[in-house]
């Protein structure tokens, strides 16, 4: 696939998953309606929110860049990305949706978004080890099971595996 291809589905992929998970969802549950929270816990939305956005950028570049492809099961990368966040953890683009979900029930105090993280999280989770990990296994083999053992999938490792 080629790069700009790769950049256009990626494009349409983060607009249609991220998007809907991580923006129309929340807003469907809130309104975007605020319970005007103490100040020091809106700013500690916003910084989960730039930081789960950045992330997600990030994370999907990586996928055009490195793996030529997209995060979308419909158009694969070629390549495994272990690249960049993917040095750290396994599954960045996931906890930035679940950063940024969790950023705006702080910024707009509202608990709700809470509960919609955790549920967003289950299925993720179930999402990831029934089909995401069988099948990144059988297309990648060994070079994704070693990756596998030594990057961890939800909580970042501080120093970057250099594979």
């Amino acid at each position: 696939m080629s790069r700009a291809r790769a950049a256009a589905g990626s494009l349409v992929f983060l607009l249609v998953a991220p998007g809907v998970m991580a923006g129309l969802v929340p807003w469907l549950i809130t309104g975007w309606d605020s319970t005007d929270p103490p100040r020091a816990l809106q700013l500690a939305g916003v910084a989960l929110i730039a930081a789960g956005s950045g992330i997600l950028l990030s994370a999907f570049a990586r996928f055009v860049v490195d793996g030529l492809g997209t995060p979308a099961p419909v158009a694969p990368p070629e390549h495994l990305v272990v690249t960049g966040l993917y040095r750290h953890v396994r599954n960045p683009m996931y906890v930035a949706v679940v950063a940024t979900i969790v950023g705006q029930a702080a910024l707009l105090g509202r608990p709700a978004l809470l509960l919609y993280a955790l549920a967003f999280m289950a299925a993720v989770a179930a999402f990831v080890y029934g089909y995401e990990q069988p099948v990144l296994s059988e297309r990648f083999g060994p070079e994704y099971e070693r990756y596998r053992d030594n990057v961890p999938g939800w909580w970042p490792r501080l120093r970057p595996w250099r594979g």
